[in-house]
């Protein structure tokens, strides 16, 4: 599989859980030249306890930090260009300290990590990686100065503490993370969240043709959260009908998921856009949410919305 669905969760995934604690940049750019990061992520100064609700993730995050996730095993040459895009950045926050004045400490020189489900014994040795006994298993750390972390996350102990990092995986290690995002329970503040970004990549592989053996396998392990969130978005529609004295709870149940599907194809709606779905019958709703899942643009939208009077 290509990394661009993997990227597409992996970053929604790491933006939702560390947006509260800190500044979440995806694809930011190095300067040196048009290389991205996938993620690079400021903490906030102050502390947060919401750290502590993602485990091992927030342990990692406690500094500025670069995360790049690979969907396959990382190879020699990709940890290679990680290393360099942060030495960039490193250099780029060096200058940016000598024009203000100011230094940096060890603490305010970011680190990276490097998340692949899978790393290599001969990886490892030529990267002169070891382990450290107060990281969990699967953590390989480079030598002191590089800042540098490779995550074997299909090794990562299965607890609570490594679910966040263990839904990047893949396969059978994926799956079991995601049966324990299910029975997470529903006031989970990281819960709802993620379960939308993992519905939502579901989404995007149900409208690609050809899928390939691991696109495959992949929508398979989503197939149960997507329905989870189908299902509760469902009620939350039918109980907000409910809540405002509406006979037709199956049919604001509909309208609240046929929107929010819109809002990820298509992104924020107009008001008036709005109000043309919500004025749709239940049977008018339910060919939209079959239908939206073609949609590419606005312009799909409103064509269908004209189509359908």
């Amino acid at each position: 599989m290509t990394r661009t669905y993997h990227d597409l969760f992996a970053k929604q995934h790491l933006e939702a859980l560390l947006g509260p604690v800190g500044t979440v940049t995806t694809s930011r750019k190095v300067i040196s030249e048009t290389r991205e990061i996938d993620v690079w992520f400021v903490p906030h100064p102050e502390p947060q306890s919401t750290l502590n609700q993602l485990g091992i993730l927030g342990r990692m995050v406690r500094q500025s930090c670069a995360i790049e996730p690979f969907h396959n095993a990382v190879q020699s040459h990709e940890i290679d260009s990680c290393i360099g895009k942060r030495v960039n950045v490193t250099e780029e926050l060096r200058r940016q300290a000598k024009r203000e004045t100011q230094s940096l400490s060890e603490q305010d020189l970011p680190r990276l990590w490097i998340l692949s489900p899978t790393v290599s014994k001969r990886t490892l040795q030529g990267f002169s990686a070891v382990v450290l006994k107060n990281w969990p298993k699967g953590f390989y750390f480079l030598p002191t100065e590089q800042r540098t972390a490779v995550v074997a996350l299909h090794q990562l102990p299965v607890t609570e503490e490594t679910l966040w990092l263990r839904l990047m995986a893949r396969g059978k290690v994926q799956r079991q993370a995601i049966s324990e995002l299910l029975a997470l329970s529903i006031n989970h503040p990281m819960r709802q969240n993620t379960i939308e970004h993992l519905a939502v990549l579901r989404i995007n592989l149900n409208v690609v043709q050809n899928l390939n053996k691991d696109e495959r396998a992949l929508a398979m392990n989503l197939s149960p959260v997507y329905e989870k969130w189908r299902q509760e978005t469902l009620q939350e529609g039918r109980q907000e009908g409910r809540q405002e004295g509406r006979q037709e709870g199956r049919q604001e149940g509909e309208r609240s998921l046929v929107l929010r599907l819109l809002s990820r194809r298509i992104g924020n709606l107009t008001p008036n856009v709005v109000s043309r779905v919500e004025a749709l019958s239940l049977p008018q709703l339910e060919m939209l949410g079959e239908a939206l899942l073609d949609f590419t643009s606005l312009d799909d939208l409103m064509a269908w919305l004209q189509a359908n009077p």
